[in-house]
């Protein structure tokens, strides 16, 4: 139920509000969050796009994304926790794909931890794996954890 959502691209202006979904989103483990000073280089990037989806005045997700020639990364994916299983992620995961199918981009990629939850909603927007990076990611408890890179094909294909 996503009636009440309202996506709409971030501007430097927004920049306090996408921290604040970052900060209650990311779990500091695993050093994954990006510094305000990072997300300030993808609003200069005319390449590059933050989408903020908002419930009412308050922000409750966000995507960073990146075109490179025929191809878009999807950079970044949180949903505030106590948004979660509304569709949020699932709203911004399309609004990333219209926004670089509409400069023309073909195939579609990620890459995340491999024991992050989120690998659920990525397989049922139609991703699947097409790499790993082995112990590419280190916790807080020294453990290691391989990174997966997933890939969808351009087109119009929903999976749900």
């Amino acid at each position: 139920m996503t009636a009440a959502i309202r996506l709409a691209t971030a501007r430097v202006g927004d920049l306090a509000a996408v921290m604040r979904v970052m900060d209650a989103a990311f779990e500091p483990a695993y050093g994954e969050a990006w510094t305000g000073a990072q997300l300030l280089t993808l609003f200069a990037l005319p390449s590059a796009r933050v989408c903020l989806a908002w419930e009412g005045e308050e922000a409750c997700g966000f995507s960073a994304a990146r075109i490179a020639g025929p191809e878009s990364e999807l950079l970044l994916l949180a949903v505030d926790p106590q948004f979660r299983g509304r569709g949020i992620g699932r709203l911004l995961i399309d609004d990333w794909r219209a926004w670089a199918a509409g400069q023309g981009v073909e195939d579609y990629f990620l890459e995340m931890r491999a024991d992050n939850d989120a690998v659920h909603l990525y397989e049922r927007a139609g991703f699947t794996e097409c790499g790993r990076r082995p112990a590419y990611y280190r916790g807080n408890d020294g453990k290691l954890r391989d990174a997966i890179t997933m890939r969808r094909p351009g087109g119009e294909r929903r999976v749900d």
